[in-house]
C-alpha cells in the first residue's frame, strides 16, 4: 500500500514578522541510509545513535531485515546485528521501497550483483531516473535485467555467477549512484575503480572507511575523481554517530538569510567540507552565517550554524560546486530570487538522476510567484528583485525538496506562496511544519 493519500494535500506559508530561535534537525539522511546497510553487512553489533526515523529511511531498514540482517531499537538507538560481506539471504519476497528512490538506487547497487534474482517495486509514483542510471552501471558487473516492463516497476535482476570488477566511468556526478557502485563492488572479489567527473559528496566514501573497508581516493588532473575499492573485505561492527542533516538545516538557514528580523541557531549540524557547499554560496552573496563548536564526531564534522538576516546579491555559481549540493538546489534558487541581481548557476548535469526535471520545475515555480529564471547556455539564470511577490501555486512533481523551498520563499514573500501537495515532506522531514511553526512560521492547511 502507498503512504502518499490519494488526493493531494495542498499547503501554503504567508510573511512570517520573523523566525527566532533554537532548532535540532533529523540526523542526516544519506548517512542514516548507508549506516543502515553498512551495519548490516558488518560482523557484531552496530548501534546507530541519532538516526534519521523517517519513511524513507525505513524503506532501507525494512529491505536490510528481509535480506537477513536483525534491527531492532533499545534505549533511542538502532542496533543491528549484522551478517557479514556477502552474507545476504536472497529475499523471500519482492522489496518494496515505497516512495524511497535513494533507498531503491541503494540496495540495486548492493544486491544487484549477487547470484540470486533480486526483485524491486514500490508506489507507482516512484521516480525511475535513478533506477536507469543504476541499472546501466550495474551492467559493468555483469548484473542482468530477468524481468520488468520499460523503465519502470516492478523489476527483476539477476547478477554473475562469477562477478569480476570492474573499471566504471559515471556518466554525471552523483552521490547516490557513487555510493551503489560502491557497495556493489565490495561484495566482488578483487579492486574495482569508480571515476566520477566531479567529487560530490563523500559521506559513502568516509562511512566505508569507518567500518574498515579498504579504498583509496584521488584527484586526477582533469578535475575527475577516482576511488577504488577492494571487494570482500570484512566489515567490523561500529558505533555509528550520526549529525544532523545539513540539506534539513539549509531550509532554517535560508529562512533565516530572507525572511526580515530572524536569527536562528541550528545545532548539532553535519558540516564535512562536502556538505557546505550552500553555506559557502550564501555567504558569497552577504548571508551572515557563523559555524561555532565545530568538532569531530565518528567519521564526520558538525557544528552549530548560526543565521542572521541578511541582504544577499546576486552571484555566480561554479560548476564544480552544485554537485556537492544538489539536495540544496531548490533553496539555491530561493534564496537567488530573495537577492539583488542575477545569480548564475551551473553544474546543472549534476541533477539528472533527481526524482524530477528539478530545473524545469524550479523555473516554473519561479515564474508562478512572478519571479523571472531562464536557462542560457546550460545554465540557470535567476533574476532577483531584492524581494519577493509571491502569490503562486506551485507544482511539486512529488518532490519533496521543490515543496519545502517553496514554503520558505512563501515565508519572506509578499503574497501566501501554496504547494500543490505536502506529502512527499512526511517522508524525509515529517517535523518540518512542526519546526517552523516554533520559529515563528506561519502555514495556512487545506483540507
Amino acid at each position: 500500500m502507498s503512504l502518499h493519500p490519494l488526493a493531494p494535500r495542498p499547503l501554503a506559508t504567508e510573511r512570517s514578522p520573523w523566525l527566532r530561535g533554537v532548532l535540532r534537525v533529523p540526523g542526516d539522511r544519506a548517512m542514516s541510509h548507508l549506516a543502515l546497510i553498512l551495519g548490516a553487512m558488518a560482523r557484531g553489533e552496530t548501534t546507530i545513535e541519532g538516526l534519521n526515523e523517517s519513511a524513507d529511511v525505513f524503506a532501507t531498514g525494512r529491505a536490510m531485515q528481509a535480506l537477513g540482517a536483525r534491527i531492532d531499537k533499545r534505549a533511542g538507538r538502532w542496533h543491528l546485528m549484522g551478517i557479514g560481506v556477502g552474507g545476504f539471504l536472497e529475499p523471500e519476497d519482492v522489496l518494496h521501497f515505497s516512495s524511497s528512490s535513494e533507498s531503491l538506487a541503494l540496495c540495486m547497487g548492493l544486491i544487484g550483483p549477487y547470484d540470486f534474482i533480486s526483485q524491486f517495486t514500490g508506489d507507482p509514483a516512484l521516480a525511475m531516473r535513478s533506477q536507469v542510471a543504476t541499472l546501466a552501471a550495474l551492467q559493468h558487473f555483469g548484473v542482468s535485467k530477468i524481468a520488468g516492463i520499460g523503465d519502470g516497476l516492478p523489476l527483476s535482476l539477476r547478477g554473475a555467477r562469477l562477478p569480476t570488477p570492474a573499471e566504471i566511468e559515471l556518466p554525471t556526478p552523483s552521490a547516490r549512484l557513487k555510493a551503489a557502485m560502491l557497495l556493489g563492488a565490495l561484495c566482488i572479489p578483487g579492486v574495482t575503480s569508480i571515476t566520477e567527473p566531479l567529487p560530490t559528496r563523500d559521506h559513502p566514501e568516509r562511512l566505508l572507511a569507518a567500518f574498515g573497508a579498504r579504498l583509496e581516493t584521488r584527484a586526477l588532473e582533469d578535475g575527475r575523481r577516482l576511488i577504488e575499492i577492494e571487494g570482500m573485505t570484512m566489515l567490523r561492527a561500529q558505533h555509528v554517530p550520526i549529525p544532523g542533516d545539513a540539506s534539513a538545516a539549509a531550509h532554517a538557514v535560508v529562512a533565516g538569510l530572507i525572511v526580515p528580523d530572524s536569527e536562528i541557531l541550528i545545532e548539532e549540524v553535519l558540516v564535512s567540507p562536502m556538505r557546505t557547499g550552500l553555506i559557502e554560496t550564501l555567504r558569497e552573496m552577504g548571508g551572515q552565517i557563523d559555524i561555532v563548536r565545530p568538532r569531530q564526531v565518528g567519521s564526520e564534522k558538525l557544528g552549530d550554524v548560526r543565521v542572521i538576516q541578511s541582504r544577499l546579491h546576486g552571484v555566480t555559481v561554479p560548476a564544480e560546486r552544485l554537485p556537492a549540493m544538489v539536495e540544496e538546489f531548490p533553496l539555491l534558487a530561493v534564496a537567488a530570487a530573495a537577492a539583488e541581481g542575477e545569480t548564475v548557476i551551473g553544474g546543472l548535469d549534476a541533477l539528472a538522476d533527481r526524482d524530477c526535471n528539478q530545473v524545469d520545475a524550479v523555473i516554473r515555480a519561479l515564474a508562478a510567484n512572478r519571479v523571472t529564471a531562464r536557462l542560457e547556455d546550460g545554465k540557470l539564470v535567476i533574476e532577483g528583485q531584492g524581494k519577493i511577490k509571491g502569490g503562486g501555486r506551485v507544482a511539486c512533481q512529488g518532490d519533496a525538496s521543490i515543496a519545502m523551498a517553496f514554503l520558505v520563499l512563501g515565508m519572506a514573500a509578499d503574497l501566501q506562496v501554496t504547494v500543490d501537495d505536502q506529502s512527499a515532506i512526511a517522508q524525509i522531514y515529517p517535523d518540518f511544519v512542526a519546526d517552523f511553526e516554533k520559529l515563528g512560521a506561519s502555514f495556512l492547511r487545506y483540507s
